[in-house]
């Protein structure tokens, strides 16, 4: 009576991460500090509040799925602002579609993209490792095969394109890249962009950009998926690209996001959504519009992930492979064994992180996943937690 292919899957790494610890009591004199998710800890904006309050009479109607039409202008607005689109290339009626932030679209692109036979063949769909689970959830419930392409230092934290061999790209219908990478947070350089393009429409797959943590960077913001193809000098045949205001704006609750590219991939979307998706209620997509309009609060939030990374290098100098990444907001430390780093903090400094072979399935030349040795350490807090964390961090790895 159960889609024998959920076991597939295998659990997702935070129910993973709690039998690791449920038995674990942290030190009752500590106040635990929770590092393992990429959840935003900052206030977030007083305009959400602000506009929900003046739009409550709104909560009595059904939503539109396609999205309001100032809803979707504010995204293109903000599409062409940042990504420096040409004039005319965006269609905000055929390029964009709303989405409850991006991990509910990034499995629903599966449904839409995924054909029953690819070249005669299981359909494959590629993902980096270590990996954002949704992406494997996505692929084997879609009934394709997961790839796993490794993303190591040596290669910039990112995928092998030599790696995608044409007898696998024949049979790839989707090829998942967050950009900044999670957990790295290193940035694919857009000549790199400009070639996986190129290789997904020799080969007719789509190339699905994870782009939620773009807004986070330190000097000079990450290339995106819509941003290679205007290089490219077309459409966006064959690109998507995943947005969320969660990161960029501090608002993981508000459960808003949009999906644009690819206008056949947009339609086969909104017909997947029309049946299984939940529409963004109208007074959240006028929030929506509000935020994605203003760039004020999204330069106090890169400000203080800034400030978080000034702290970890202060504290961790050249420690645990401490590296500062241009974007995102996570540590990736080499702790040797990552599971027993993360009961260890857990035990004797009640901080909660992440192993890294939580995210990984690809071995290495030592038979363990490629990110085994790795602790994902999400800086979401307030300066101040971080450094009490950091602190605690260093002293517990190093006895």
């Amino acid at each position: 009576m159960i889609n024998d292919r959920i076991a597939q899957i295998g659990d997702y790494p935070f129910r993973r991460l709690a039998q690791l610890l449920g038995s674990v009591q942290p030190p009752a004199d500590l106040a635990p500090i929770l590092m393992s998710v990429g959840e935003p800890q900052l206030a977030a904006p007083s305009l959400i509040a602000e506009t929900l309050a003046a739009n409550a009479h709104l909560w009595g109607k059904y939503p539109p799925t396609p999205g309001t039409p100032d809803w979707r202008l504010a995204v293109a607005e903000w599409l062409n602002r940042r990504y420096r689109l040409p004039a005319g290339l965006l269609d905000a009626e055929r390029h964009i579609v709303p989405a409850p932030g991006t991990r509910e679209s990034l499995f629903m692109i599966a449904l839409a993209a995924v054909p029953t036979r690819k070249a005669g063949q299981r359909p494959a769909v590629c993902m980096p490792d270590p990996f954002y689970q949704v992406y494997v959830g996505a692929s084997v419930l879609g009934d394709a095969e997961p790839v796993f392409l490794p993303a190591m230092a040596g290669a910039g934290f990112l995928p092998d394109l030599d790696a995608l061999t044409p007898d696998l790209l024949d049979r790839t219908a989707i090829i998942y890249l967050c950009n900044p990478t999670n957990p790295q947070g290193a940035f694919a350089p857009l000549d790199y962009l400009k070639r996986l393009i190129e290789l997904a429409r020799a080969h007719d797959a789509v190339v699905a950009f994870d782009e939620c943590y773009a807004e986070i960077y330190g000097d000079v913001p990450p290339v995106g998926g819509l941003e290679a193809c205007a290089a490219l000098g077309g459409g966006f045949d064959n690109v998507v690209v995943f947005h969320s205001l969660s990161k960029r704006s501090s608002a993981p609750g508000l459960r808003s996001g949009f999906v644009a590219g690819d206008a056949k991939v947009m339609h086969a979307l909104l017909r997947v959504m029309e049946y299984g998706g939940a529409g963004m209620p109208l007074p959240v997509q006028i929030a929506s519009a509000a935020l994605w309009r203003d760039e004020a609060h999204v330069q106090r939030v890169r400000a203080v992930y800034a400030e978080n990374f000034r702290v970890a290098e202060r504290i961790l100098g050249n420690r645990f492979g401490f590296r500062r990444p241009p974007g995102g907001f996570y540590l990736w430390l080499d702790v040797g064994d990552s599971e027993q780093a993360a009961l260890k903090l857990w035990q004797e400094g009640a901080i909660r992180t992440l192993p890294g072979t939580y995210l990984s399935r690809a071995t290495g030349a030592d038979g363990r996943p490629v990110a085994a040795s790795r602790l994902r350490v999400a800086l979401v807090h307030e300066p101040a937690v971080t450094e009490t964390a950091l602190g605690r961090l260093t002293s517990v790895l190093a006895a």
